[in-house]
């Protein structure tokens, strides 16, 4: 017990969720606390894919066994050295992975050891438990909650290029005990070597770079198995809202532009890059989850394989119009798609969608993108993550944070990209702001939908066009008079023009807002 005492004298027990991890007290190796956030979200979903990923091959399995009943009914199965072999089975396998990309076939066991014949014909076969690995791991914090408390998990690899991160990697997991010696290996190499020395072999990978996660992506999403997750995170928020927009541009492939959205706007860039990377594979992304936290934005995708779905991708892309004088901004898509003789074709964009002047208030656009306009969340995932999260409350550190931002997500229209901000549009007309509700009622009853947003705790978001949120504005300022502005103002330009639509406030939060005409 001495000798124990002895050796954990120059170190310090931090403790995480179900983890401990041992630091020294001159911090050598990086640990940042407030990433708490970051790792429980990251359980939070992993939990979520695992069952996802369990209820989708079930579902596959169920599949095939119908496909084999049916046609075990007209042909016999022959029977090779005492065991089945389901040679229908063996050349479904590649058709199903052509027409069903979005299910994880590559985790599916030697056929030859698996599969089994029952009376019914039923075959199973058992799913492998995932494989996680952490590119970046540092102390291995991560790694070790991953192990710990995501049941169902199988090995996890931690790796990092520094001799002494991983000297205290493995020191950390041989202080968690037995659990975490048989899930958990730690490996001292070059993480972008590692990934392409072994393709597809990952049912999760987590980048977690302190900076631009750019320089892994290339071999991230070929480590990263059909189906799989690919969780990473950018910190380099400077360089992706638009203070050094030539920087993102070279790391990125996007031009970001100024505005109340540009934490969203930070996610749509990484997407676009990460679909980028992935179509030069013949792969694609679908987001599951997408969040600003504190200060980083971090995106969770899956990943599959579809030579023909990577035609989409420009009607997933969209350049952005921002006025230098008001806060109107407009999208134009990168491709579209033409019916021709009942066949579908895809052609350029037709644009631009917006005049040289902004037709509101009369200045000049700025040009950013392409970034990536189509959701950005997965309803059903966002739910089923929030859900259990709600239901393990004691497990996460940071529950308060995480559930707030979830339920936060979960109430945003997800098919409307980037937000506006209610205090900056009443400041271009140089307006007291109207409340929230009443803002928010004032849409509605127009006909459009109107939510918030969580990049922004005062960004809105909406499908209504900017014609009627102007309008809305005027019939504000109409009631509430201001002083007389600069006649070369974007606001003078907005007030000087007429509403088409009339609104009447009430100033009663229990009555609604209503249209005069």
């Amino acid at each position: 017990m001495g000798e124990v005492e002895d050796i954990l004298k120059d170190y310090e027990v931090k403790k995480e969720g179900e983890a401990e991890i041992l630091m020294l007290a001159s911090n050598a190796v990086f640990f940042n606390p407030v990433q708490v956030h970051n790792r429980d979200m990251s359980i939070a979903v992993l939990r979520t894919f695992v069952a996802k990923r369990k209820e989708e091959y079930e579902e596959l399995m169920n599949k095939r066994n119908n496909k084999s009943n049916k046609k075990g009914n007209q042909v016999e199965t022959p029977v090779v050295n005492g065991d089945t072999a389901l040679t229908s089975q063996h050349d479904e396998i590649g058709v199903v992975h052509e027409k069903e990309t979005n299910q994880p076939t590559n985790e599916i066991e030697d056929l030859s050891k698996e599969e089994t014949k029952t009376p019914s014909r039923k075959v199973t076969r058992e799913l492998k438990p995932p494989i996680v690995l952490e590119a970046l791991a540092a102390s291995g914090l991560r790694s070790l909650r991953y192990a710990r408390e995501v049941d169902g998990l199988g090995k996890v690899v931690a790796l990092d290029n520094d001799k002494a991160s991983i000297e205290a990697c493995k020191r950390n997991i041989k202080f968690n005990g037995a659990s975490a010696i048989s899930k958990v290996e730690a490996h001292l190499a070059d993480a972008r070597v590692y990934m392409l020395t072994h393709p597809k072999e990952f049912d999760v990978v987590d980048l977690d770079p302190y900076g631009s996660p750019s320089v892994f992506l290339d071999s991230a999403v070929q480590a990263v198995a059909d189906g799989g997750l690919l969780m990473c995170t950018a910190t380099d928020l400077a360089v992706l809202c638009g203070t050094n927009g030539e920087v993102c541009y070279s790391k990125y492939g996007s031009y970001p532009v100024k505005g109340k959205y540009c934490h969203e706007m930070a996610l749509r860039i990484l997407l676009a890059c990460i679909e980028s990377h992935a179509n030069r594979y013949k792969r694609y992304i679908v987001p599951v989850l997408s969040v600003y936290m504190d200060f980083y934005v971090r995106v969770f995708v899956r990943v599959f394989t579809s030579a023909s779905e990577i035609k989409n991708t420009p009607l997933k892309l969209s350049y952005v119009y921002q006025c230098a004088g008001c806060d109107s901004f407009h999208l134009q898509s990168l491709g579209r798609t033409v019916t021709k003789n009942n066949s579908l074709k895809h052609a350029p964009g037709i644009g631009p969608v917006v005049p040289q002047e902004c037709s509101d208030c009369g200045k000049k656009f700025n040009v950013g993108g392409p970034i990536w306009s189509a959701p950005i969340h997965d309803q059903d995932w966002v739910l089923s993550t929030l859900t259990d999260v709600r239901q393990m409350k004691d497990r996460y550190p940071a529950y308060n944070k995480i559930t707030s931002v979830l339920t936060t997500v979960s109430e945003e229209l997800h098919e409307i990209p980037l937000f506006f901000s209610l205090h900056n549009i009443s400041g271009t007309v140089k307006c007291t702001s109207p409340s929230a509700v009443m803002f928010r009622s004032a849409v509605i009853n127009a006909g459009y939908q109107i939510s918030s947003s969580h990049c922004n705790p005062l960004g809105l978001k909406s499908d209504a066009p900017w014609d009627v949120i102007w309008d809305i504005m005027r019939c504000w300022v109409k009631n509430h008079p201001i002083k007389e502005q600069p006649r070369d103002s974007p606001g003078t330009a907005i007030l000087s023009k007429s509403p088409q639509l009339e609104v009447c406030y009430l100033f009663r939060l229990q009555c609604p807002l209503y249209a005069c005409m």
